[in-house]
């Protein structure tokens, strides 16, 4: 387990962006945090660091948003309005656990039990100060 400190957004990007060399195809990176506190940002640090140049945003309205980056595609999900493991299946769930893409989870903890073992998991809470955030990562290689 590693935990970090972060004090600002870029920061935030950053600290997404070191796990991102951990990735391969497969890898599913699942978020808990506190509303608010980065897990966008840090999904956001995981694409750049990709290769992909375009917007991210948050997934919220789509549930999903994927994009194509140089290693493979990633599935940002945005599970805040799923409320359990049946209505996740109802879009499409298994479709995406096909080895072939990273899948990037936020509010993993509505379905926790539709994810496979192995899973990274990634919990971002708010720190003292406005901007600072405290970013504990667990699982997956050399973590």
């Amino acid at each position: 387990m590693r935990t970090i400190q972060t004090h600002n957004v870029n920061d935030t990007e950053r600290a997404g962006s070191m796990l991102a060399r951990q990735l391969t195809p497969g890898s599913i990176v699942a978020f808990t945090g506190d509303l608010g506190a980065g897990k966008t940002a840090f999904c956001r640090g995981i694409l750049r660091a990709l290769g992909y140049p375009g917007r991210v945003t948050s997934p919220t309205f789509a549930i999903v948003n994927e994009y194509d980056t140089e290693l493979c595609r990633v599935c940002h999900f945005d599970l805040y309005r799923i409320l359990d493991a049946d209505a996740l299946y109802d879009i499409g769930w298994d479709d995406y656990l096909d080895g072939e893409s990273i899948l990037l989870v936020e509010w993993s903890e509505n379905i926790a039990d539709a994810l496979p073992e192995g899973c990274i998991t990634v919990d971002i809470r708010h720190g003292s100060a406005a901007d600072d955030r405290i970013i504990t990562i667990d699982g997956g290689p050399a973590l």
